[in-house]
């Protein structure tokens, strides 16, 4: 797909422009939806930016786009022109270059791998997110409708009647926008209306899933990230009702490979063409996940390598240790991270929103039967301020360094 071709099916009209970089830093979907349409035409270079950025973000930003790229020209005109944000787990801002080709790959997988020849989407996601972006994109591509909806409303209790649809509807969620909307019937009720709920976004705990397969959601859980145009796996509802777990099988647009030390290798039409004012080469993206397939090709992701703690000589996946502690009914947000000790190399932190005070002594029970020894955290920091988006999903980088201070402060309750 040519971006032309992309800029028709929004609605847009070819601009006469001089080329030239533009920033969209838009809260409201409308006005975001708006302000692409209107410069995707011309052959300015895009920018998705989170208009929640401070001035340490936003300084990130004007530098990159004064970054000069003469000399780092694209393989091919027309490539590489949308700057979608990601922050790894360094909390520096980063952009990938997608286009129009890599949107359209992304989007054709998807669909041949759901079996949808039409994607109606409700968006609650932030659309400089590659999730809310790639909402509407897939609908947009697909000849069916996006919906912007109001998250804060839904939370308080408002769900939207959809309009009844041929191919139905389909929602994305984090795992906490999810755990929320389960402690009400009438948001179960109203999930249930939907073909599919894709969730995804960051580790998800067995008892909200099972919590979630009990009440009949359609849930489809998947593997995905901003370098690959969002979703390159997909678990299908059926098979999330019967008992999987996994993140499905890998989509059609995308090859995966897993090396011999378990960690994931990706290629494909809809992988970015570099970090923004990089290009990177055609072939396969080493990323930062670990994970195995079983013997019917379904994918489970161990976590990142780049987030492993060593304790003892342990390797500790700070993931499986936050699932447990979410799954004592005490923490349902929790952070679990590394610092470094003389004795053991690191020791396990867990850092929680101070309000509602937790059981730790609970905590405690569970933790010390799921665990062993080296993965339990040795401190709990409770954290007056927990830097969350309007979605709920937590800033890490800065939950940790919150953390850190607070530890260089003496606060935090010893466990072991």
């Amino acid at each position: 797909m040519e971006r032309a071709e992309l800029s028709r099916l929004l609605g847009g009209t070819v601009a006469l422009q001089a080329a030239r970089r533009v920033q969209i830093s838009e809260a409201d979907p409308r006005k975001f939806m708006a302000a692409f349409t209107q410069v995707i035409g011309g052959d300015s270079e895009i920018f998705l930016c989170d208009p929640k950025w401070g001035a340490v973000e936003r300084s990130q930003v004007d530098a990159l786009m004064r970054a000069p790229t003469s000399g780092t020209l694209p393989p091919t005109e027309g490539r590489g022109w949308l700057m979608i944000p990601t922050g790894g787990t360094s909390g520096k801002v980063r952009f990938t270059r997608h286009d129009a080709g890599t949107i359209a790959a992304a989007v054709r997988g998807f669909t041949q791998h759901f079996g949808l020849s039409q994607v109606n989407a409700a968006g609650v996601l932030p659309m400089h997110h590659v999730s809310g972006f790639m909402a509407w994109m897939r609908c947009a591509l697909t000849g069916g409708t996006y919906k912007p909806l109001d998250w804060k409303a839904i939370e308080e209790g408002t769900f939207p009647v959809l309009p009844v649809k041929v191919h139905g509807w389909v929602v994305s969620l984090v795992p906490t926008q999810l755990e929320r909307l389960m402690r009400q019937e009438a948001a179960i009720e109203w999930l249930r209306k939907f073909r599919m709920v894709f969730v995804g976004g960051g580790p998800t705990w067995p008892e909200l899933l099972d919590k979630a397969a009990a009440q009949k959601l359609p849930i489809s859980l998947g593997y995905g990230m901003t370098e690959s145009a969002a979703m390159m796996a997909g678990l299908k509802p059926a098979e999330f009702l019967a008992g999987g777990r996994s993140c499905g099988t890998m989509m059609p647009h995308v090859t995966a490979q897993i090396s011999s030390e378990g960690v994931i290798s990706i290629s494909g039409a809809s992988l970015f063409r570099g970090y923004y004012p990089q290009w990177l080469a055609a072939g396969e993206f080493v990323t930062e996940d670990g994970g195995y397939r079983d013997r019917n090709g379904y994918l489970y992701i161990t976590g990142r390598r780049d987030t492993v703690i060593i304790s003892g000589g342990e390797k500790v996946d700070p993931a499986a240790v936050e699932a447990v502690l979410r799954g004592s009914g005490e923490l349902p947000q929790v952070v679990v991270f590394g610092v470094p000790d003389a004795e053991w190399g690191q020791v396990v932190i867990a850092t929680y929103p101070e309000s509602p005070a937790p059981k730790l002594k609970k905590v405690a029970e569970v933790m010390n039967r799921l665990l062993s020894p080296a993965k339990r955290p040795k401190l709990f920091v409770p954290l007056a301020q927990w830097p969350i988006n309007d979605q709920g999903k937590v800033n890490r980088s800065e939950v940790t360094h919150l953390a850190e201070f607070a530890l260089r402060s003496g606060l935090g309750e010893h466990r072991e």
